[in-house]
């Protein structure tokens, strides 16, 4: 049995179908867990798995395919549905709205074509997979006892699959899809919530993840043995300009002999590189006193030197 947790907003259905092609070549059994949400093409992974475990908490999400045009994302169904309402209009009355026009110049047969195919992409990925995963155990009915038989769950399948994609019912893509909306499709989910050590041992490993996930950090390649982290440093904070201020002390310093003055830095703990223009305390300063008479603080440089620093008292 492969467990997977997942916690994603959607993405890409050819990527989630690598996904499950992956998992699948190398594990028989799979069980997803959604503590948080698994939207869009995370609802199609979540298809793909023989068990699905979630909270009243937790969310899929609808499945019908997002198009982007002209820095415009809108729902595939909402496109061809509203294509139909235009044609069914025009053949009750004999004749094209003109405030249609512009929409439909805008439009290519080709991109309607795409829709669809985007559409009917996420339905097909779902029909099999819950043919194939989801409904494998499903041998007899729990009314009855009596056998299941592969065209019943091709139909429950086919049904599950429409009513995920339905744009209409959802009205929205973000919308949530609970527990109780996923047992009227007749789709069985566990509540782990019911089981108080494996929610308590779920809920403890999503904050984790989420303290780690939620910060600038994207990947984590881990082993028994070891752990690499991906991260993403934004130019306002480019990491080899990272200075710790609080472990820092910059001292301005004059010279006796010279009457120069320097800017000595001096690091309190943790190493921090040399700000240009400044001298390194340790590599240029020896032991110091302190004149009680005058509550000066001198510094003997290695040449023996002493110097005095401003404003020490």
């Amino acid at each position: 049995m492969f467990d997977l947790i997942i916690e994603t907003p959607g993405g890409s259905g050819e990527v989630a179908e690598d996904i499950v092609k992956l998992i699948r070549e190398r594990y028989d059994d799979v069980a997803i867990i959604v503590p948080g949400w698994a939207k869009s093409a995370g609802t199609i992974i979540a298809m793909s798995c023989d068990e699905i475990l979630m909270e009243p908490a937790s969310a899929l999400g609808p499945i019908d395919a997002q198009i982007s045009r002209e820095g415009k994302t809108f729902s595939a169904d909402a496109l061809l549905k509203g294509m139909d309402e235009i044609k069914a209009e025009v053949e009750e009355k004999g004749s094209l709205n003109q405030a249609y026009i512009p929409v439909l110049q805008g439009i290519s047969p080709g991109e309607l074509q795409g829709a669809q195919n985007a559409l009917d992409f996420a339905k097909v990925l779902v029909k099999e997979w819950l043919v194939k995963y989801k409904f494998k155990d499903w041998n007899n009915h729990s009314a009855d006892g009596s056998p299941v038989t592969l065209e019943e769950k091709r139909q429950r399948a086919e049904e599950v699959a429409a009513e995920l994609a339905d744009h209409s019912k959802w009205l929205t893509h973000g919308r949530s899809i609970k527990i109780s909306d996923l047992e009227n499709m007749k789709l069985k989910i566990i509540d782990y919530s019911k089981d108080k050590e494996l929610a308590d041992a779920i809920r403890r490993y999503y904050t984790l993840l989420k303290m780690t996930l939620d910060t600038n950090i994207y990947k984590v390649f881990e082993t028994l043995e070891s752990q690499i982290f991906k991260s993403i440093h934004t130019p306002s904070q480019p990491p080899s300009q990272r200075i710790e201020r609080g472990n820092v002390a910059i001292i301005d310093i004059n010279c006796p002999n010279c009457k120069s003055v320097y800017k000595v830095q001096a690091n309190l703990g943790i190493e921090n590189p040399v700000e240009p223009g400044h001298l390194e305390f340790s590599k240029f300063f020896l032991p110091s006193f302190i004149n009680t008479s005058t509550h000066a603080y001198y510094l003997k440089l290695q040449n023996q030197h002493y110097i005095k620093i401003k404003n020490a008292r």
